[in-house]
């Protein structure tokens, strides 16, 4: 193996980053396109002006749902490499017991609420689709929101958002998208918004509607969305405990909110969607299911000698890191030994993922200074809490009790040499 080569996996990620990228900008313009254009046929009063408004968006629009789907076809392809390393493994899913059975028997329940928590490439998004594939198999309408999807023009406040919400949503649900009809300023737009799902989207379903949010801690920087959405999830939640009509139809609605982090801006209690509903925090893999895991690979020759552990000593048991290295040992690529001996250097199958890390810490100065104050001490670290948050999001540290450590050794050695 030519070990200055990237790796199948790092050269597939490459190109369908790039090709994100080129769609990203230009589902931006498009999005800048229509926004205007619908701002335009509001203030208009003429009607064959106003028309022809109409008919120009909802061309417009559907380009921009092409943009959109090309786009999310592209994530849902990044998330199956970044979950394998190769696509061709992508399939294989280690369970954690007893979190599944109880995400399952929670979404068959009326007007559901789970909550999703764990760092980044712990298997949130892999776990979020279990559930969905397991309400499918009820027969149950399934719709994702991923909000990485949404661009800048979408965030700029909570009635934007709002609509952009209720147009994926129908969207998704193969339903004409009808906000306009249901949308009346003068109520507001949380109850705007709640009386197009409750009087349109709901109604015009049969089943139970699954309405899964994931990467909802990119609404933290927007405070003047947040708090609000965060009152209607609740209130949706809180409506479906009802026992009168209007409850009858909310409880055909099951939410599922998957986030990073818990350091979101402070909720009045009896507010947030953070304290109800079944809470589901991801573990790192135990050495059972690294076991389970090799043999999935048919690696049994790595599970014969010292080789598993001292994998294990390098990546713990962080889900996305040992599936990599299973993933490129089974292609052959590299051996267990180039593998341990290369892995926290530039040459290594995980330098991708650690220049992503590091971007990330140099873009915060803080970051980057407390987590060398971690990675250099012999003991745990007590840091500011929203520090420790952060550096936890990323999967950088565990946190034990209140103090934070290195989550494994592959980025302690890393960034021992990376950070001054």
């Amino acid at each position: 193996m030519a070990l200055n080569n990237p790796s199948q996996s790092q050269t597939q990620r490459q190109r369908l980053q790039q090709e994100r990228d080129s769609l990203e900008k230009a589902h931006a313009l498009q999005s800048e396109k229509v926004a205007e254009i619908r701002k335009a046929r509001i203030v208009e009063t003429d009607p064959s002006r106003k028309f022809q408004f109409k008919q120009e968006l909802q061309e417009e629009e559907r380009s921009l749902e092409e943009l959109a789907d090309r786009l999310n076809a592209i994530e849902q392809q990044l998330q199956a490499t970044d979950s394998s390393g190769l696509e061709a493994d992508a399939s294989i899913y280690i369970q954690r017991p007893p979190i599944e059975e109880r995400c399952y028997r929670a979404i068959v329940q009326p007007g559901a609420l789970i909550r999703i928590k764990a760092p980044q490439k712990m298997g949130k998004t892999l776990l979020l689709e279990k559930i969905l594939d397991y309400a499918r198999q009820h027969n149950y309408e399934v719709v994702k929101l991923d909000l990485k999807l949404a661009d800048n023009s979408a965030l700029t406040d909570l009635k934007t958002f709002l609509h952009w919400l209720c147009v994926n949503v129908s969207d998704s649900l193969n339903l004409e998208g009808k906000v306009d009809e249901y949308w009346q300023d003068n109520l507001g737009v949380n109850t705007s918004c709640t009386r197009y799902f409750q009087r349109y989207l709901l109604l015009n379903i049969n089943t139970s509607l699954v309405f899964a949010i994931d990467n909802f801690e990119l609404l933290f920087q927007y405070a003047n969305i947040f708090a609000e959405f965060c009152q209607l999830l609740r209130s949706w939640y809180e409506t479906a405990k009802q026992g009168d009509k209007m409850g009858k139809i909310w409880k055909k609605l099951r939410l599922i909110v998957v986030n990073s982090t818990e350091a979101y801006p402070t909720l009045d209690i009896n507010r947030s969607p953070f304290n109800v509903g079944l809470a589901i925090e991801l573990p790192e893999f135990n050495h059972k299911q690294i076991e389970e895991m090799a043999k999935l690979y048919e690696l049994d020759q790595l599970l014969k000698g010292d080789g598993l552990s001292h994998l294990i000593n390098l990546v713990g048991g962080h889900p996305y890191l040992v599936q990599e290295a299973f993933a490129n040992l089974k292609s052959q690529d590299i051996s267990l030994e180039e593998l341990l001996i290369l892995a926290p250097t530039e040459q290594g199958i995980f330098s991708y993922h650690l220049r992503q890390q590091l971007e990330s810490l140099q873009d915060n100065f803080q970051l980057k200074k407390d987590y060398k104050r971690v990675i250099i001490a012999n003991e745990p670290v007590q840091l500011n809490p929203e520090i420790t948050f952060k550096l936890h999001s990323l999967g950088l540290v565990k946190i034990v009790r209140n103090d934070c450590i290195s989550s494994c050794d592959l980025y302690r050695q890393y960034f021992l040499v990376r950070l001054d």
